[in-house]
């Protein structure tokens, strides 16, 4: 009977450490170069698949492979160097969008499919595999001007797709669900 309470109690100390580890102050868009005001330090059980406190020195002056949200924990893949943004086999389109071909709530990290708009002249001669939407991932969002202004958001797209997507004429932005494969 003691073994088992010594067991236990060598168990629940050992399930009970905890590690520090680095955590989003703030959100923070991809591409973004991490400074010391982006980081804060919380503690954890486990710190595997994330990085300690002790290691902060090496993320910082790093950018921001993907965008990252408030209090999510850092981990080793979202970040890089100088040039990791936009990640290989990807690049970044801004599209102006009218009122009215987007909804008012997309924001930085929703995925999306860009597709032509009213008005627009769509080569009917396109191959195949530059039919359909361009479908990626919001990176940013600026506001119009005006009520009845453009607004310009910019999507990380496949590389492939940027051919498609430059020749989109008033291009129409539909927000996708987070998982899964759908498009129009």
């Amino acid at each position: 009977m003691v073994v088992s309470a010594v067991g236990f109690v060598w168990v629940a100390s050992a399930v009970g450490e905890r590690e520090k580890v680095l955590a989003l102050a703030r959100d923070v868009p991809a591409g973004h170069v991490l400074a010391a005001v982006d980081l804060r330090q919380v503690e954890v059980a486990s710190g595997t698949g994330v990085v300690l406190a002790v290691d902060r020195t090496g993320v910082l002056g790093r950018r921001a492979r993907v965008p990252l949200v408030a209090g999510s924990l850092l981990a080793p893949g979202q970040f890089g160097g100088a040039r990791a943004f936009p990640p290989q086999g990807q690049s970044q389109v801004a599209f102006a969008i009218e009122a009215g071909n987007a909804s008012p709530e997309v924001v930085r990290g929703d995925r999306v499919a860009v597709l032509e708009g009213p008005g627009g002249s769509a080569d009917g001669g396109e191959d195949e595999k530059d039919a359909g939407p361009v479908v990626g991932t919001v990176t940013g969002v600026k506001a119009a001007e005006s009520p009845s202004g453009v607004r310009v958001v910019t999507v990380l797209v496949e590389t492939g797709a940027v051919r498609r997507a430059a020749r989109l004429e008033n291009p129409r932005v539909v927000v996708l669900p987070s998982v899964g494969r759908e498009a129009p």
